[in-house]
């Protein structure tokens, strides 16, 4: 994404539904999510986030893709890395000190839940809580 397109914007287009498929790949899902959590309460950013990304698999007819679990565990990390950071970060400060929160190869929520439980039905349509041992 070019340096140019400003954050507010690519919340707005998010909301409006006229942000580009091509402009939203993994990390924008990870920096609107963070721009939420930044500037609302863990509910309402949820609730934008979750509403939002629903509208948008709709406008696109690929409501299939929507992921229930994969979309709150996302949401409760990030606010959970904003909440044990000292001061408000900026996108490229947060973004840098929490790179696998961006790594798509290396998904992050492997840390917590089953891969079977990630991939099944269940999860697709209601938030499942972690389900793996955590390791110390």
């Amino acid at each position: 994404m070019s340096k140019d397109y400003v954050m507010d914007d690519l919340v707005k287009d998010f909301e409006q539904g006229t942000l580009s498929p091509n402009k939203f790949h993994h990390t924008e899902h990870v920096k609107i999510a963070w721009w939420y959590l930044s500037n609302y309460s863990l509910l309402e950013a949820l609730t934008h986030f979750v509403t939002g990304l629903k509208s948008f698999a709709k406008s696109l007819g690929k409501e299939n893709l929507y992921h229930e679990t994969v979309t709150w565990a996302y949401i409760l990390l990030i606010n959970d890395r904003l909440n044990k950071c000292e001061e408000k970060l900026s996108w490229d400060e947060f973004a840098k000190n929490n790179e696998d929160l961006l790594d798509r190869k290396n998904n992050p929520l492997e840390n917590y839940y089953q891969t079977d439980s990630l991939k099944s039905d269940l999860a697709r349509r209601t938030f499942l809580w972690p389900d793996k041992q955590i390791k110390q």
